[in-house]
């Protein structure tokens, strides 16, 4: 099922940041947190630390209302410089790869700053700042089509 949450990226804080936001709300951490090294090395990817390959790729807390928290550390020694105006996404979760398609060429479209749809191991995956500068997320798990 489609849903939006907001994405929001932090420097080596992630999971710090998430059990704060679980205490605040009287919430849990809702999935396994994902780190660096839990889909393996991507081919001509960088070399991670050890203290890198444990930041967090992905977590998720809910808060209000059934609305997600999800996150992510940024890695310095890929050039990720954390700032106003990178720090929070709306994630899109979308049920097809065609929408997905579709709403990231949409709001792509006169943006910048743009991470083409990309198939990763859990699925399609992008982002775009649109030409009002808001920063949008692209994820899809439906297959490949073969």
């Amino acid at each position: 099922m489609a849903r939006v949450s907001t994405y929001l990226n932090f420097m080596g804080t992630t999971e710090e940041a998430f059990r704060f936001y679980a205490g605040v709300f009287g919430t849990e951490i809702t999935a396994p947190i994902t780190r660096m090294t839990d889909g393996g090395e991507m081919p001509g990817g960088p070399t991670l630390t050890d203290a890198e390959k444990n930041l967090v790729m992905h977590m998720e807390v809910e808060i209000l209302a059934g609305h997600l928290l999800q996150g992510t550390d940024m890695i310095g020694s890929m050039g990720h410089e954390l700032k106003i105006g990178n720090n929070t996404t709306i994630a899109l979760e979308l049920d097809t790869r065609a929408e997905t398609e579709r709403v990231y060429a949409a709001l792509s479209e006169g943006g910048t700053d743009a991470a083409p749809l990309t198939d990763m191991f859990w699925g399609l995956w992008g982002t775009c700042l649109d030409r009002y500068g808001v920063r949008w997320m692209f994820n899809c798990t439906e297959p490949k089509p073969a």
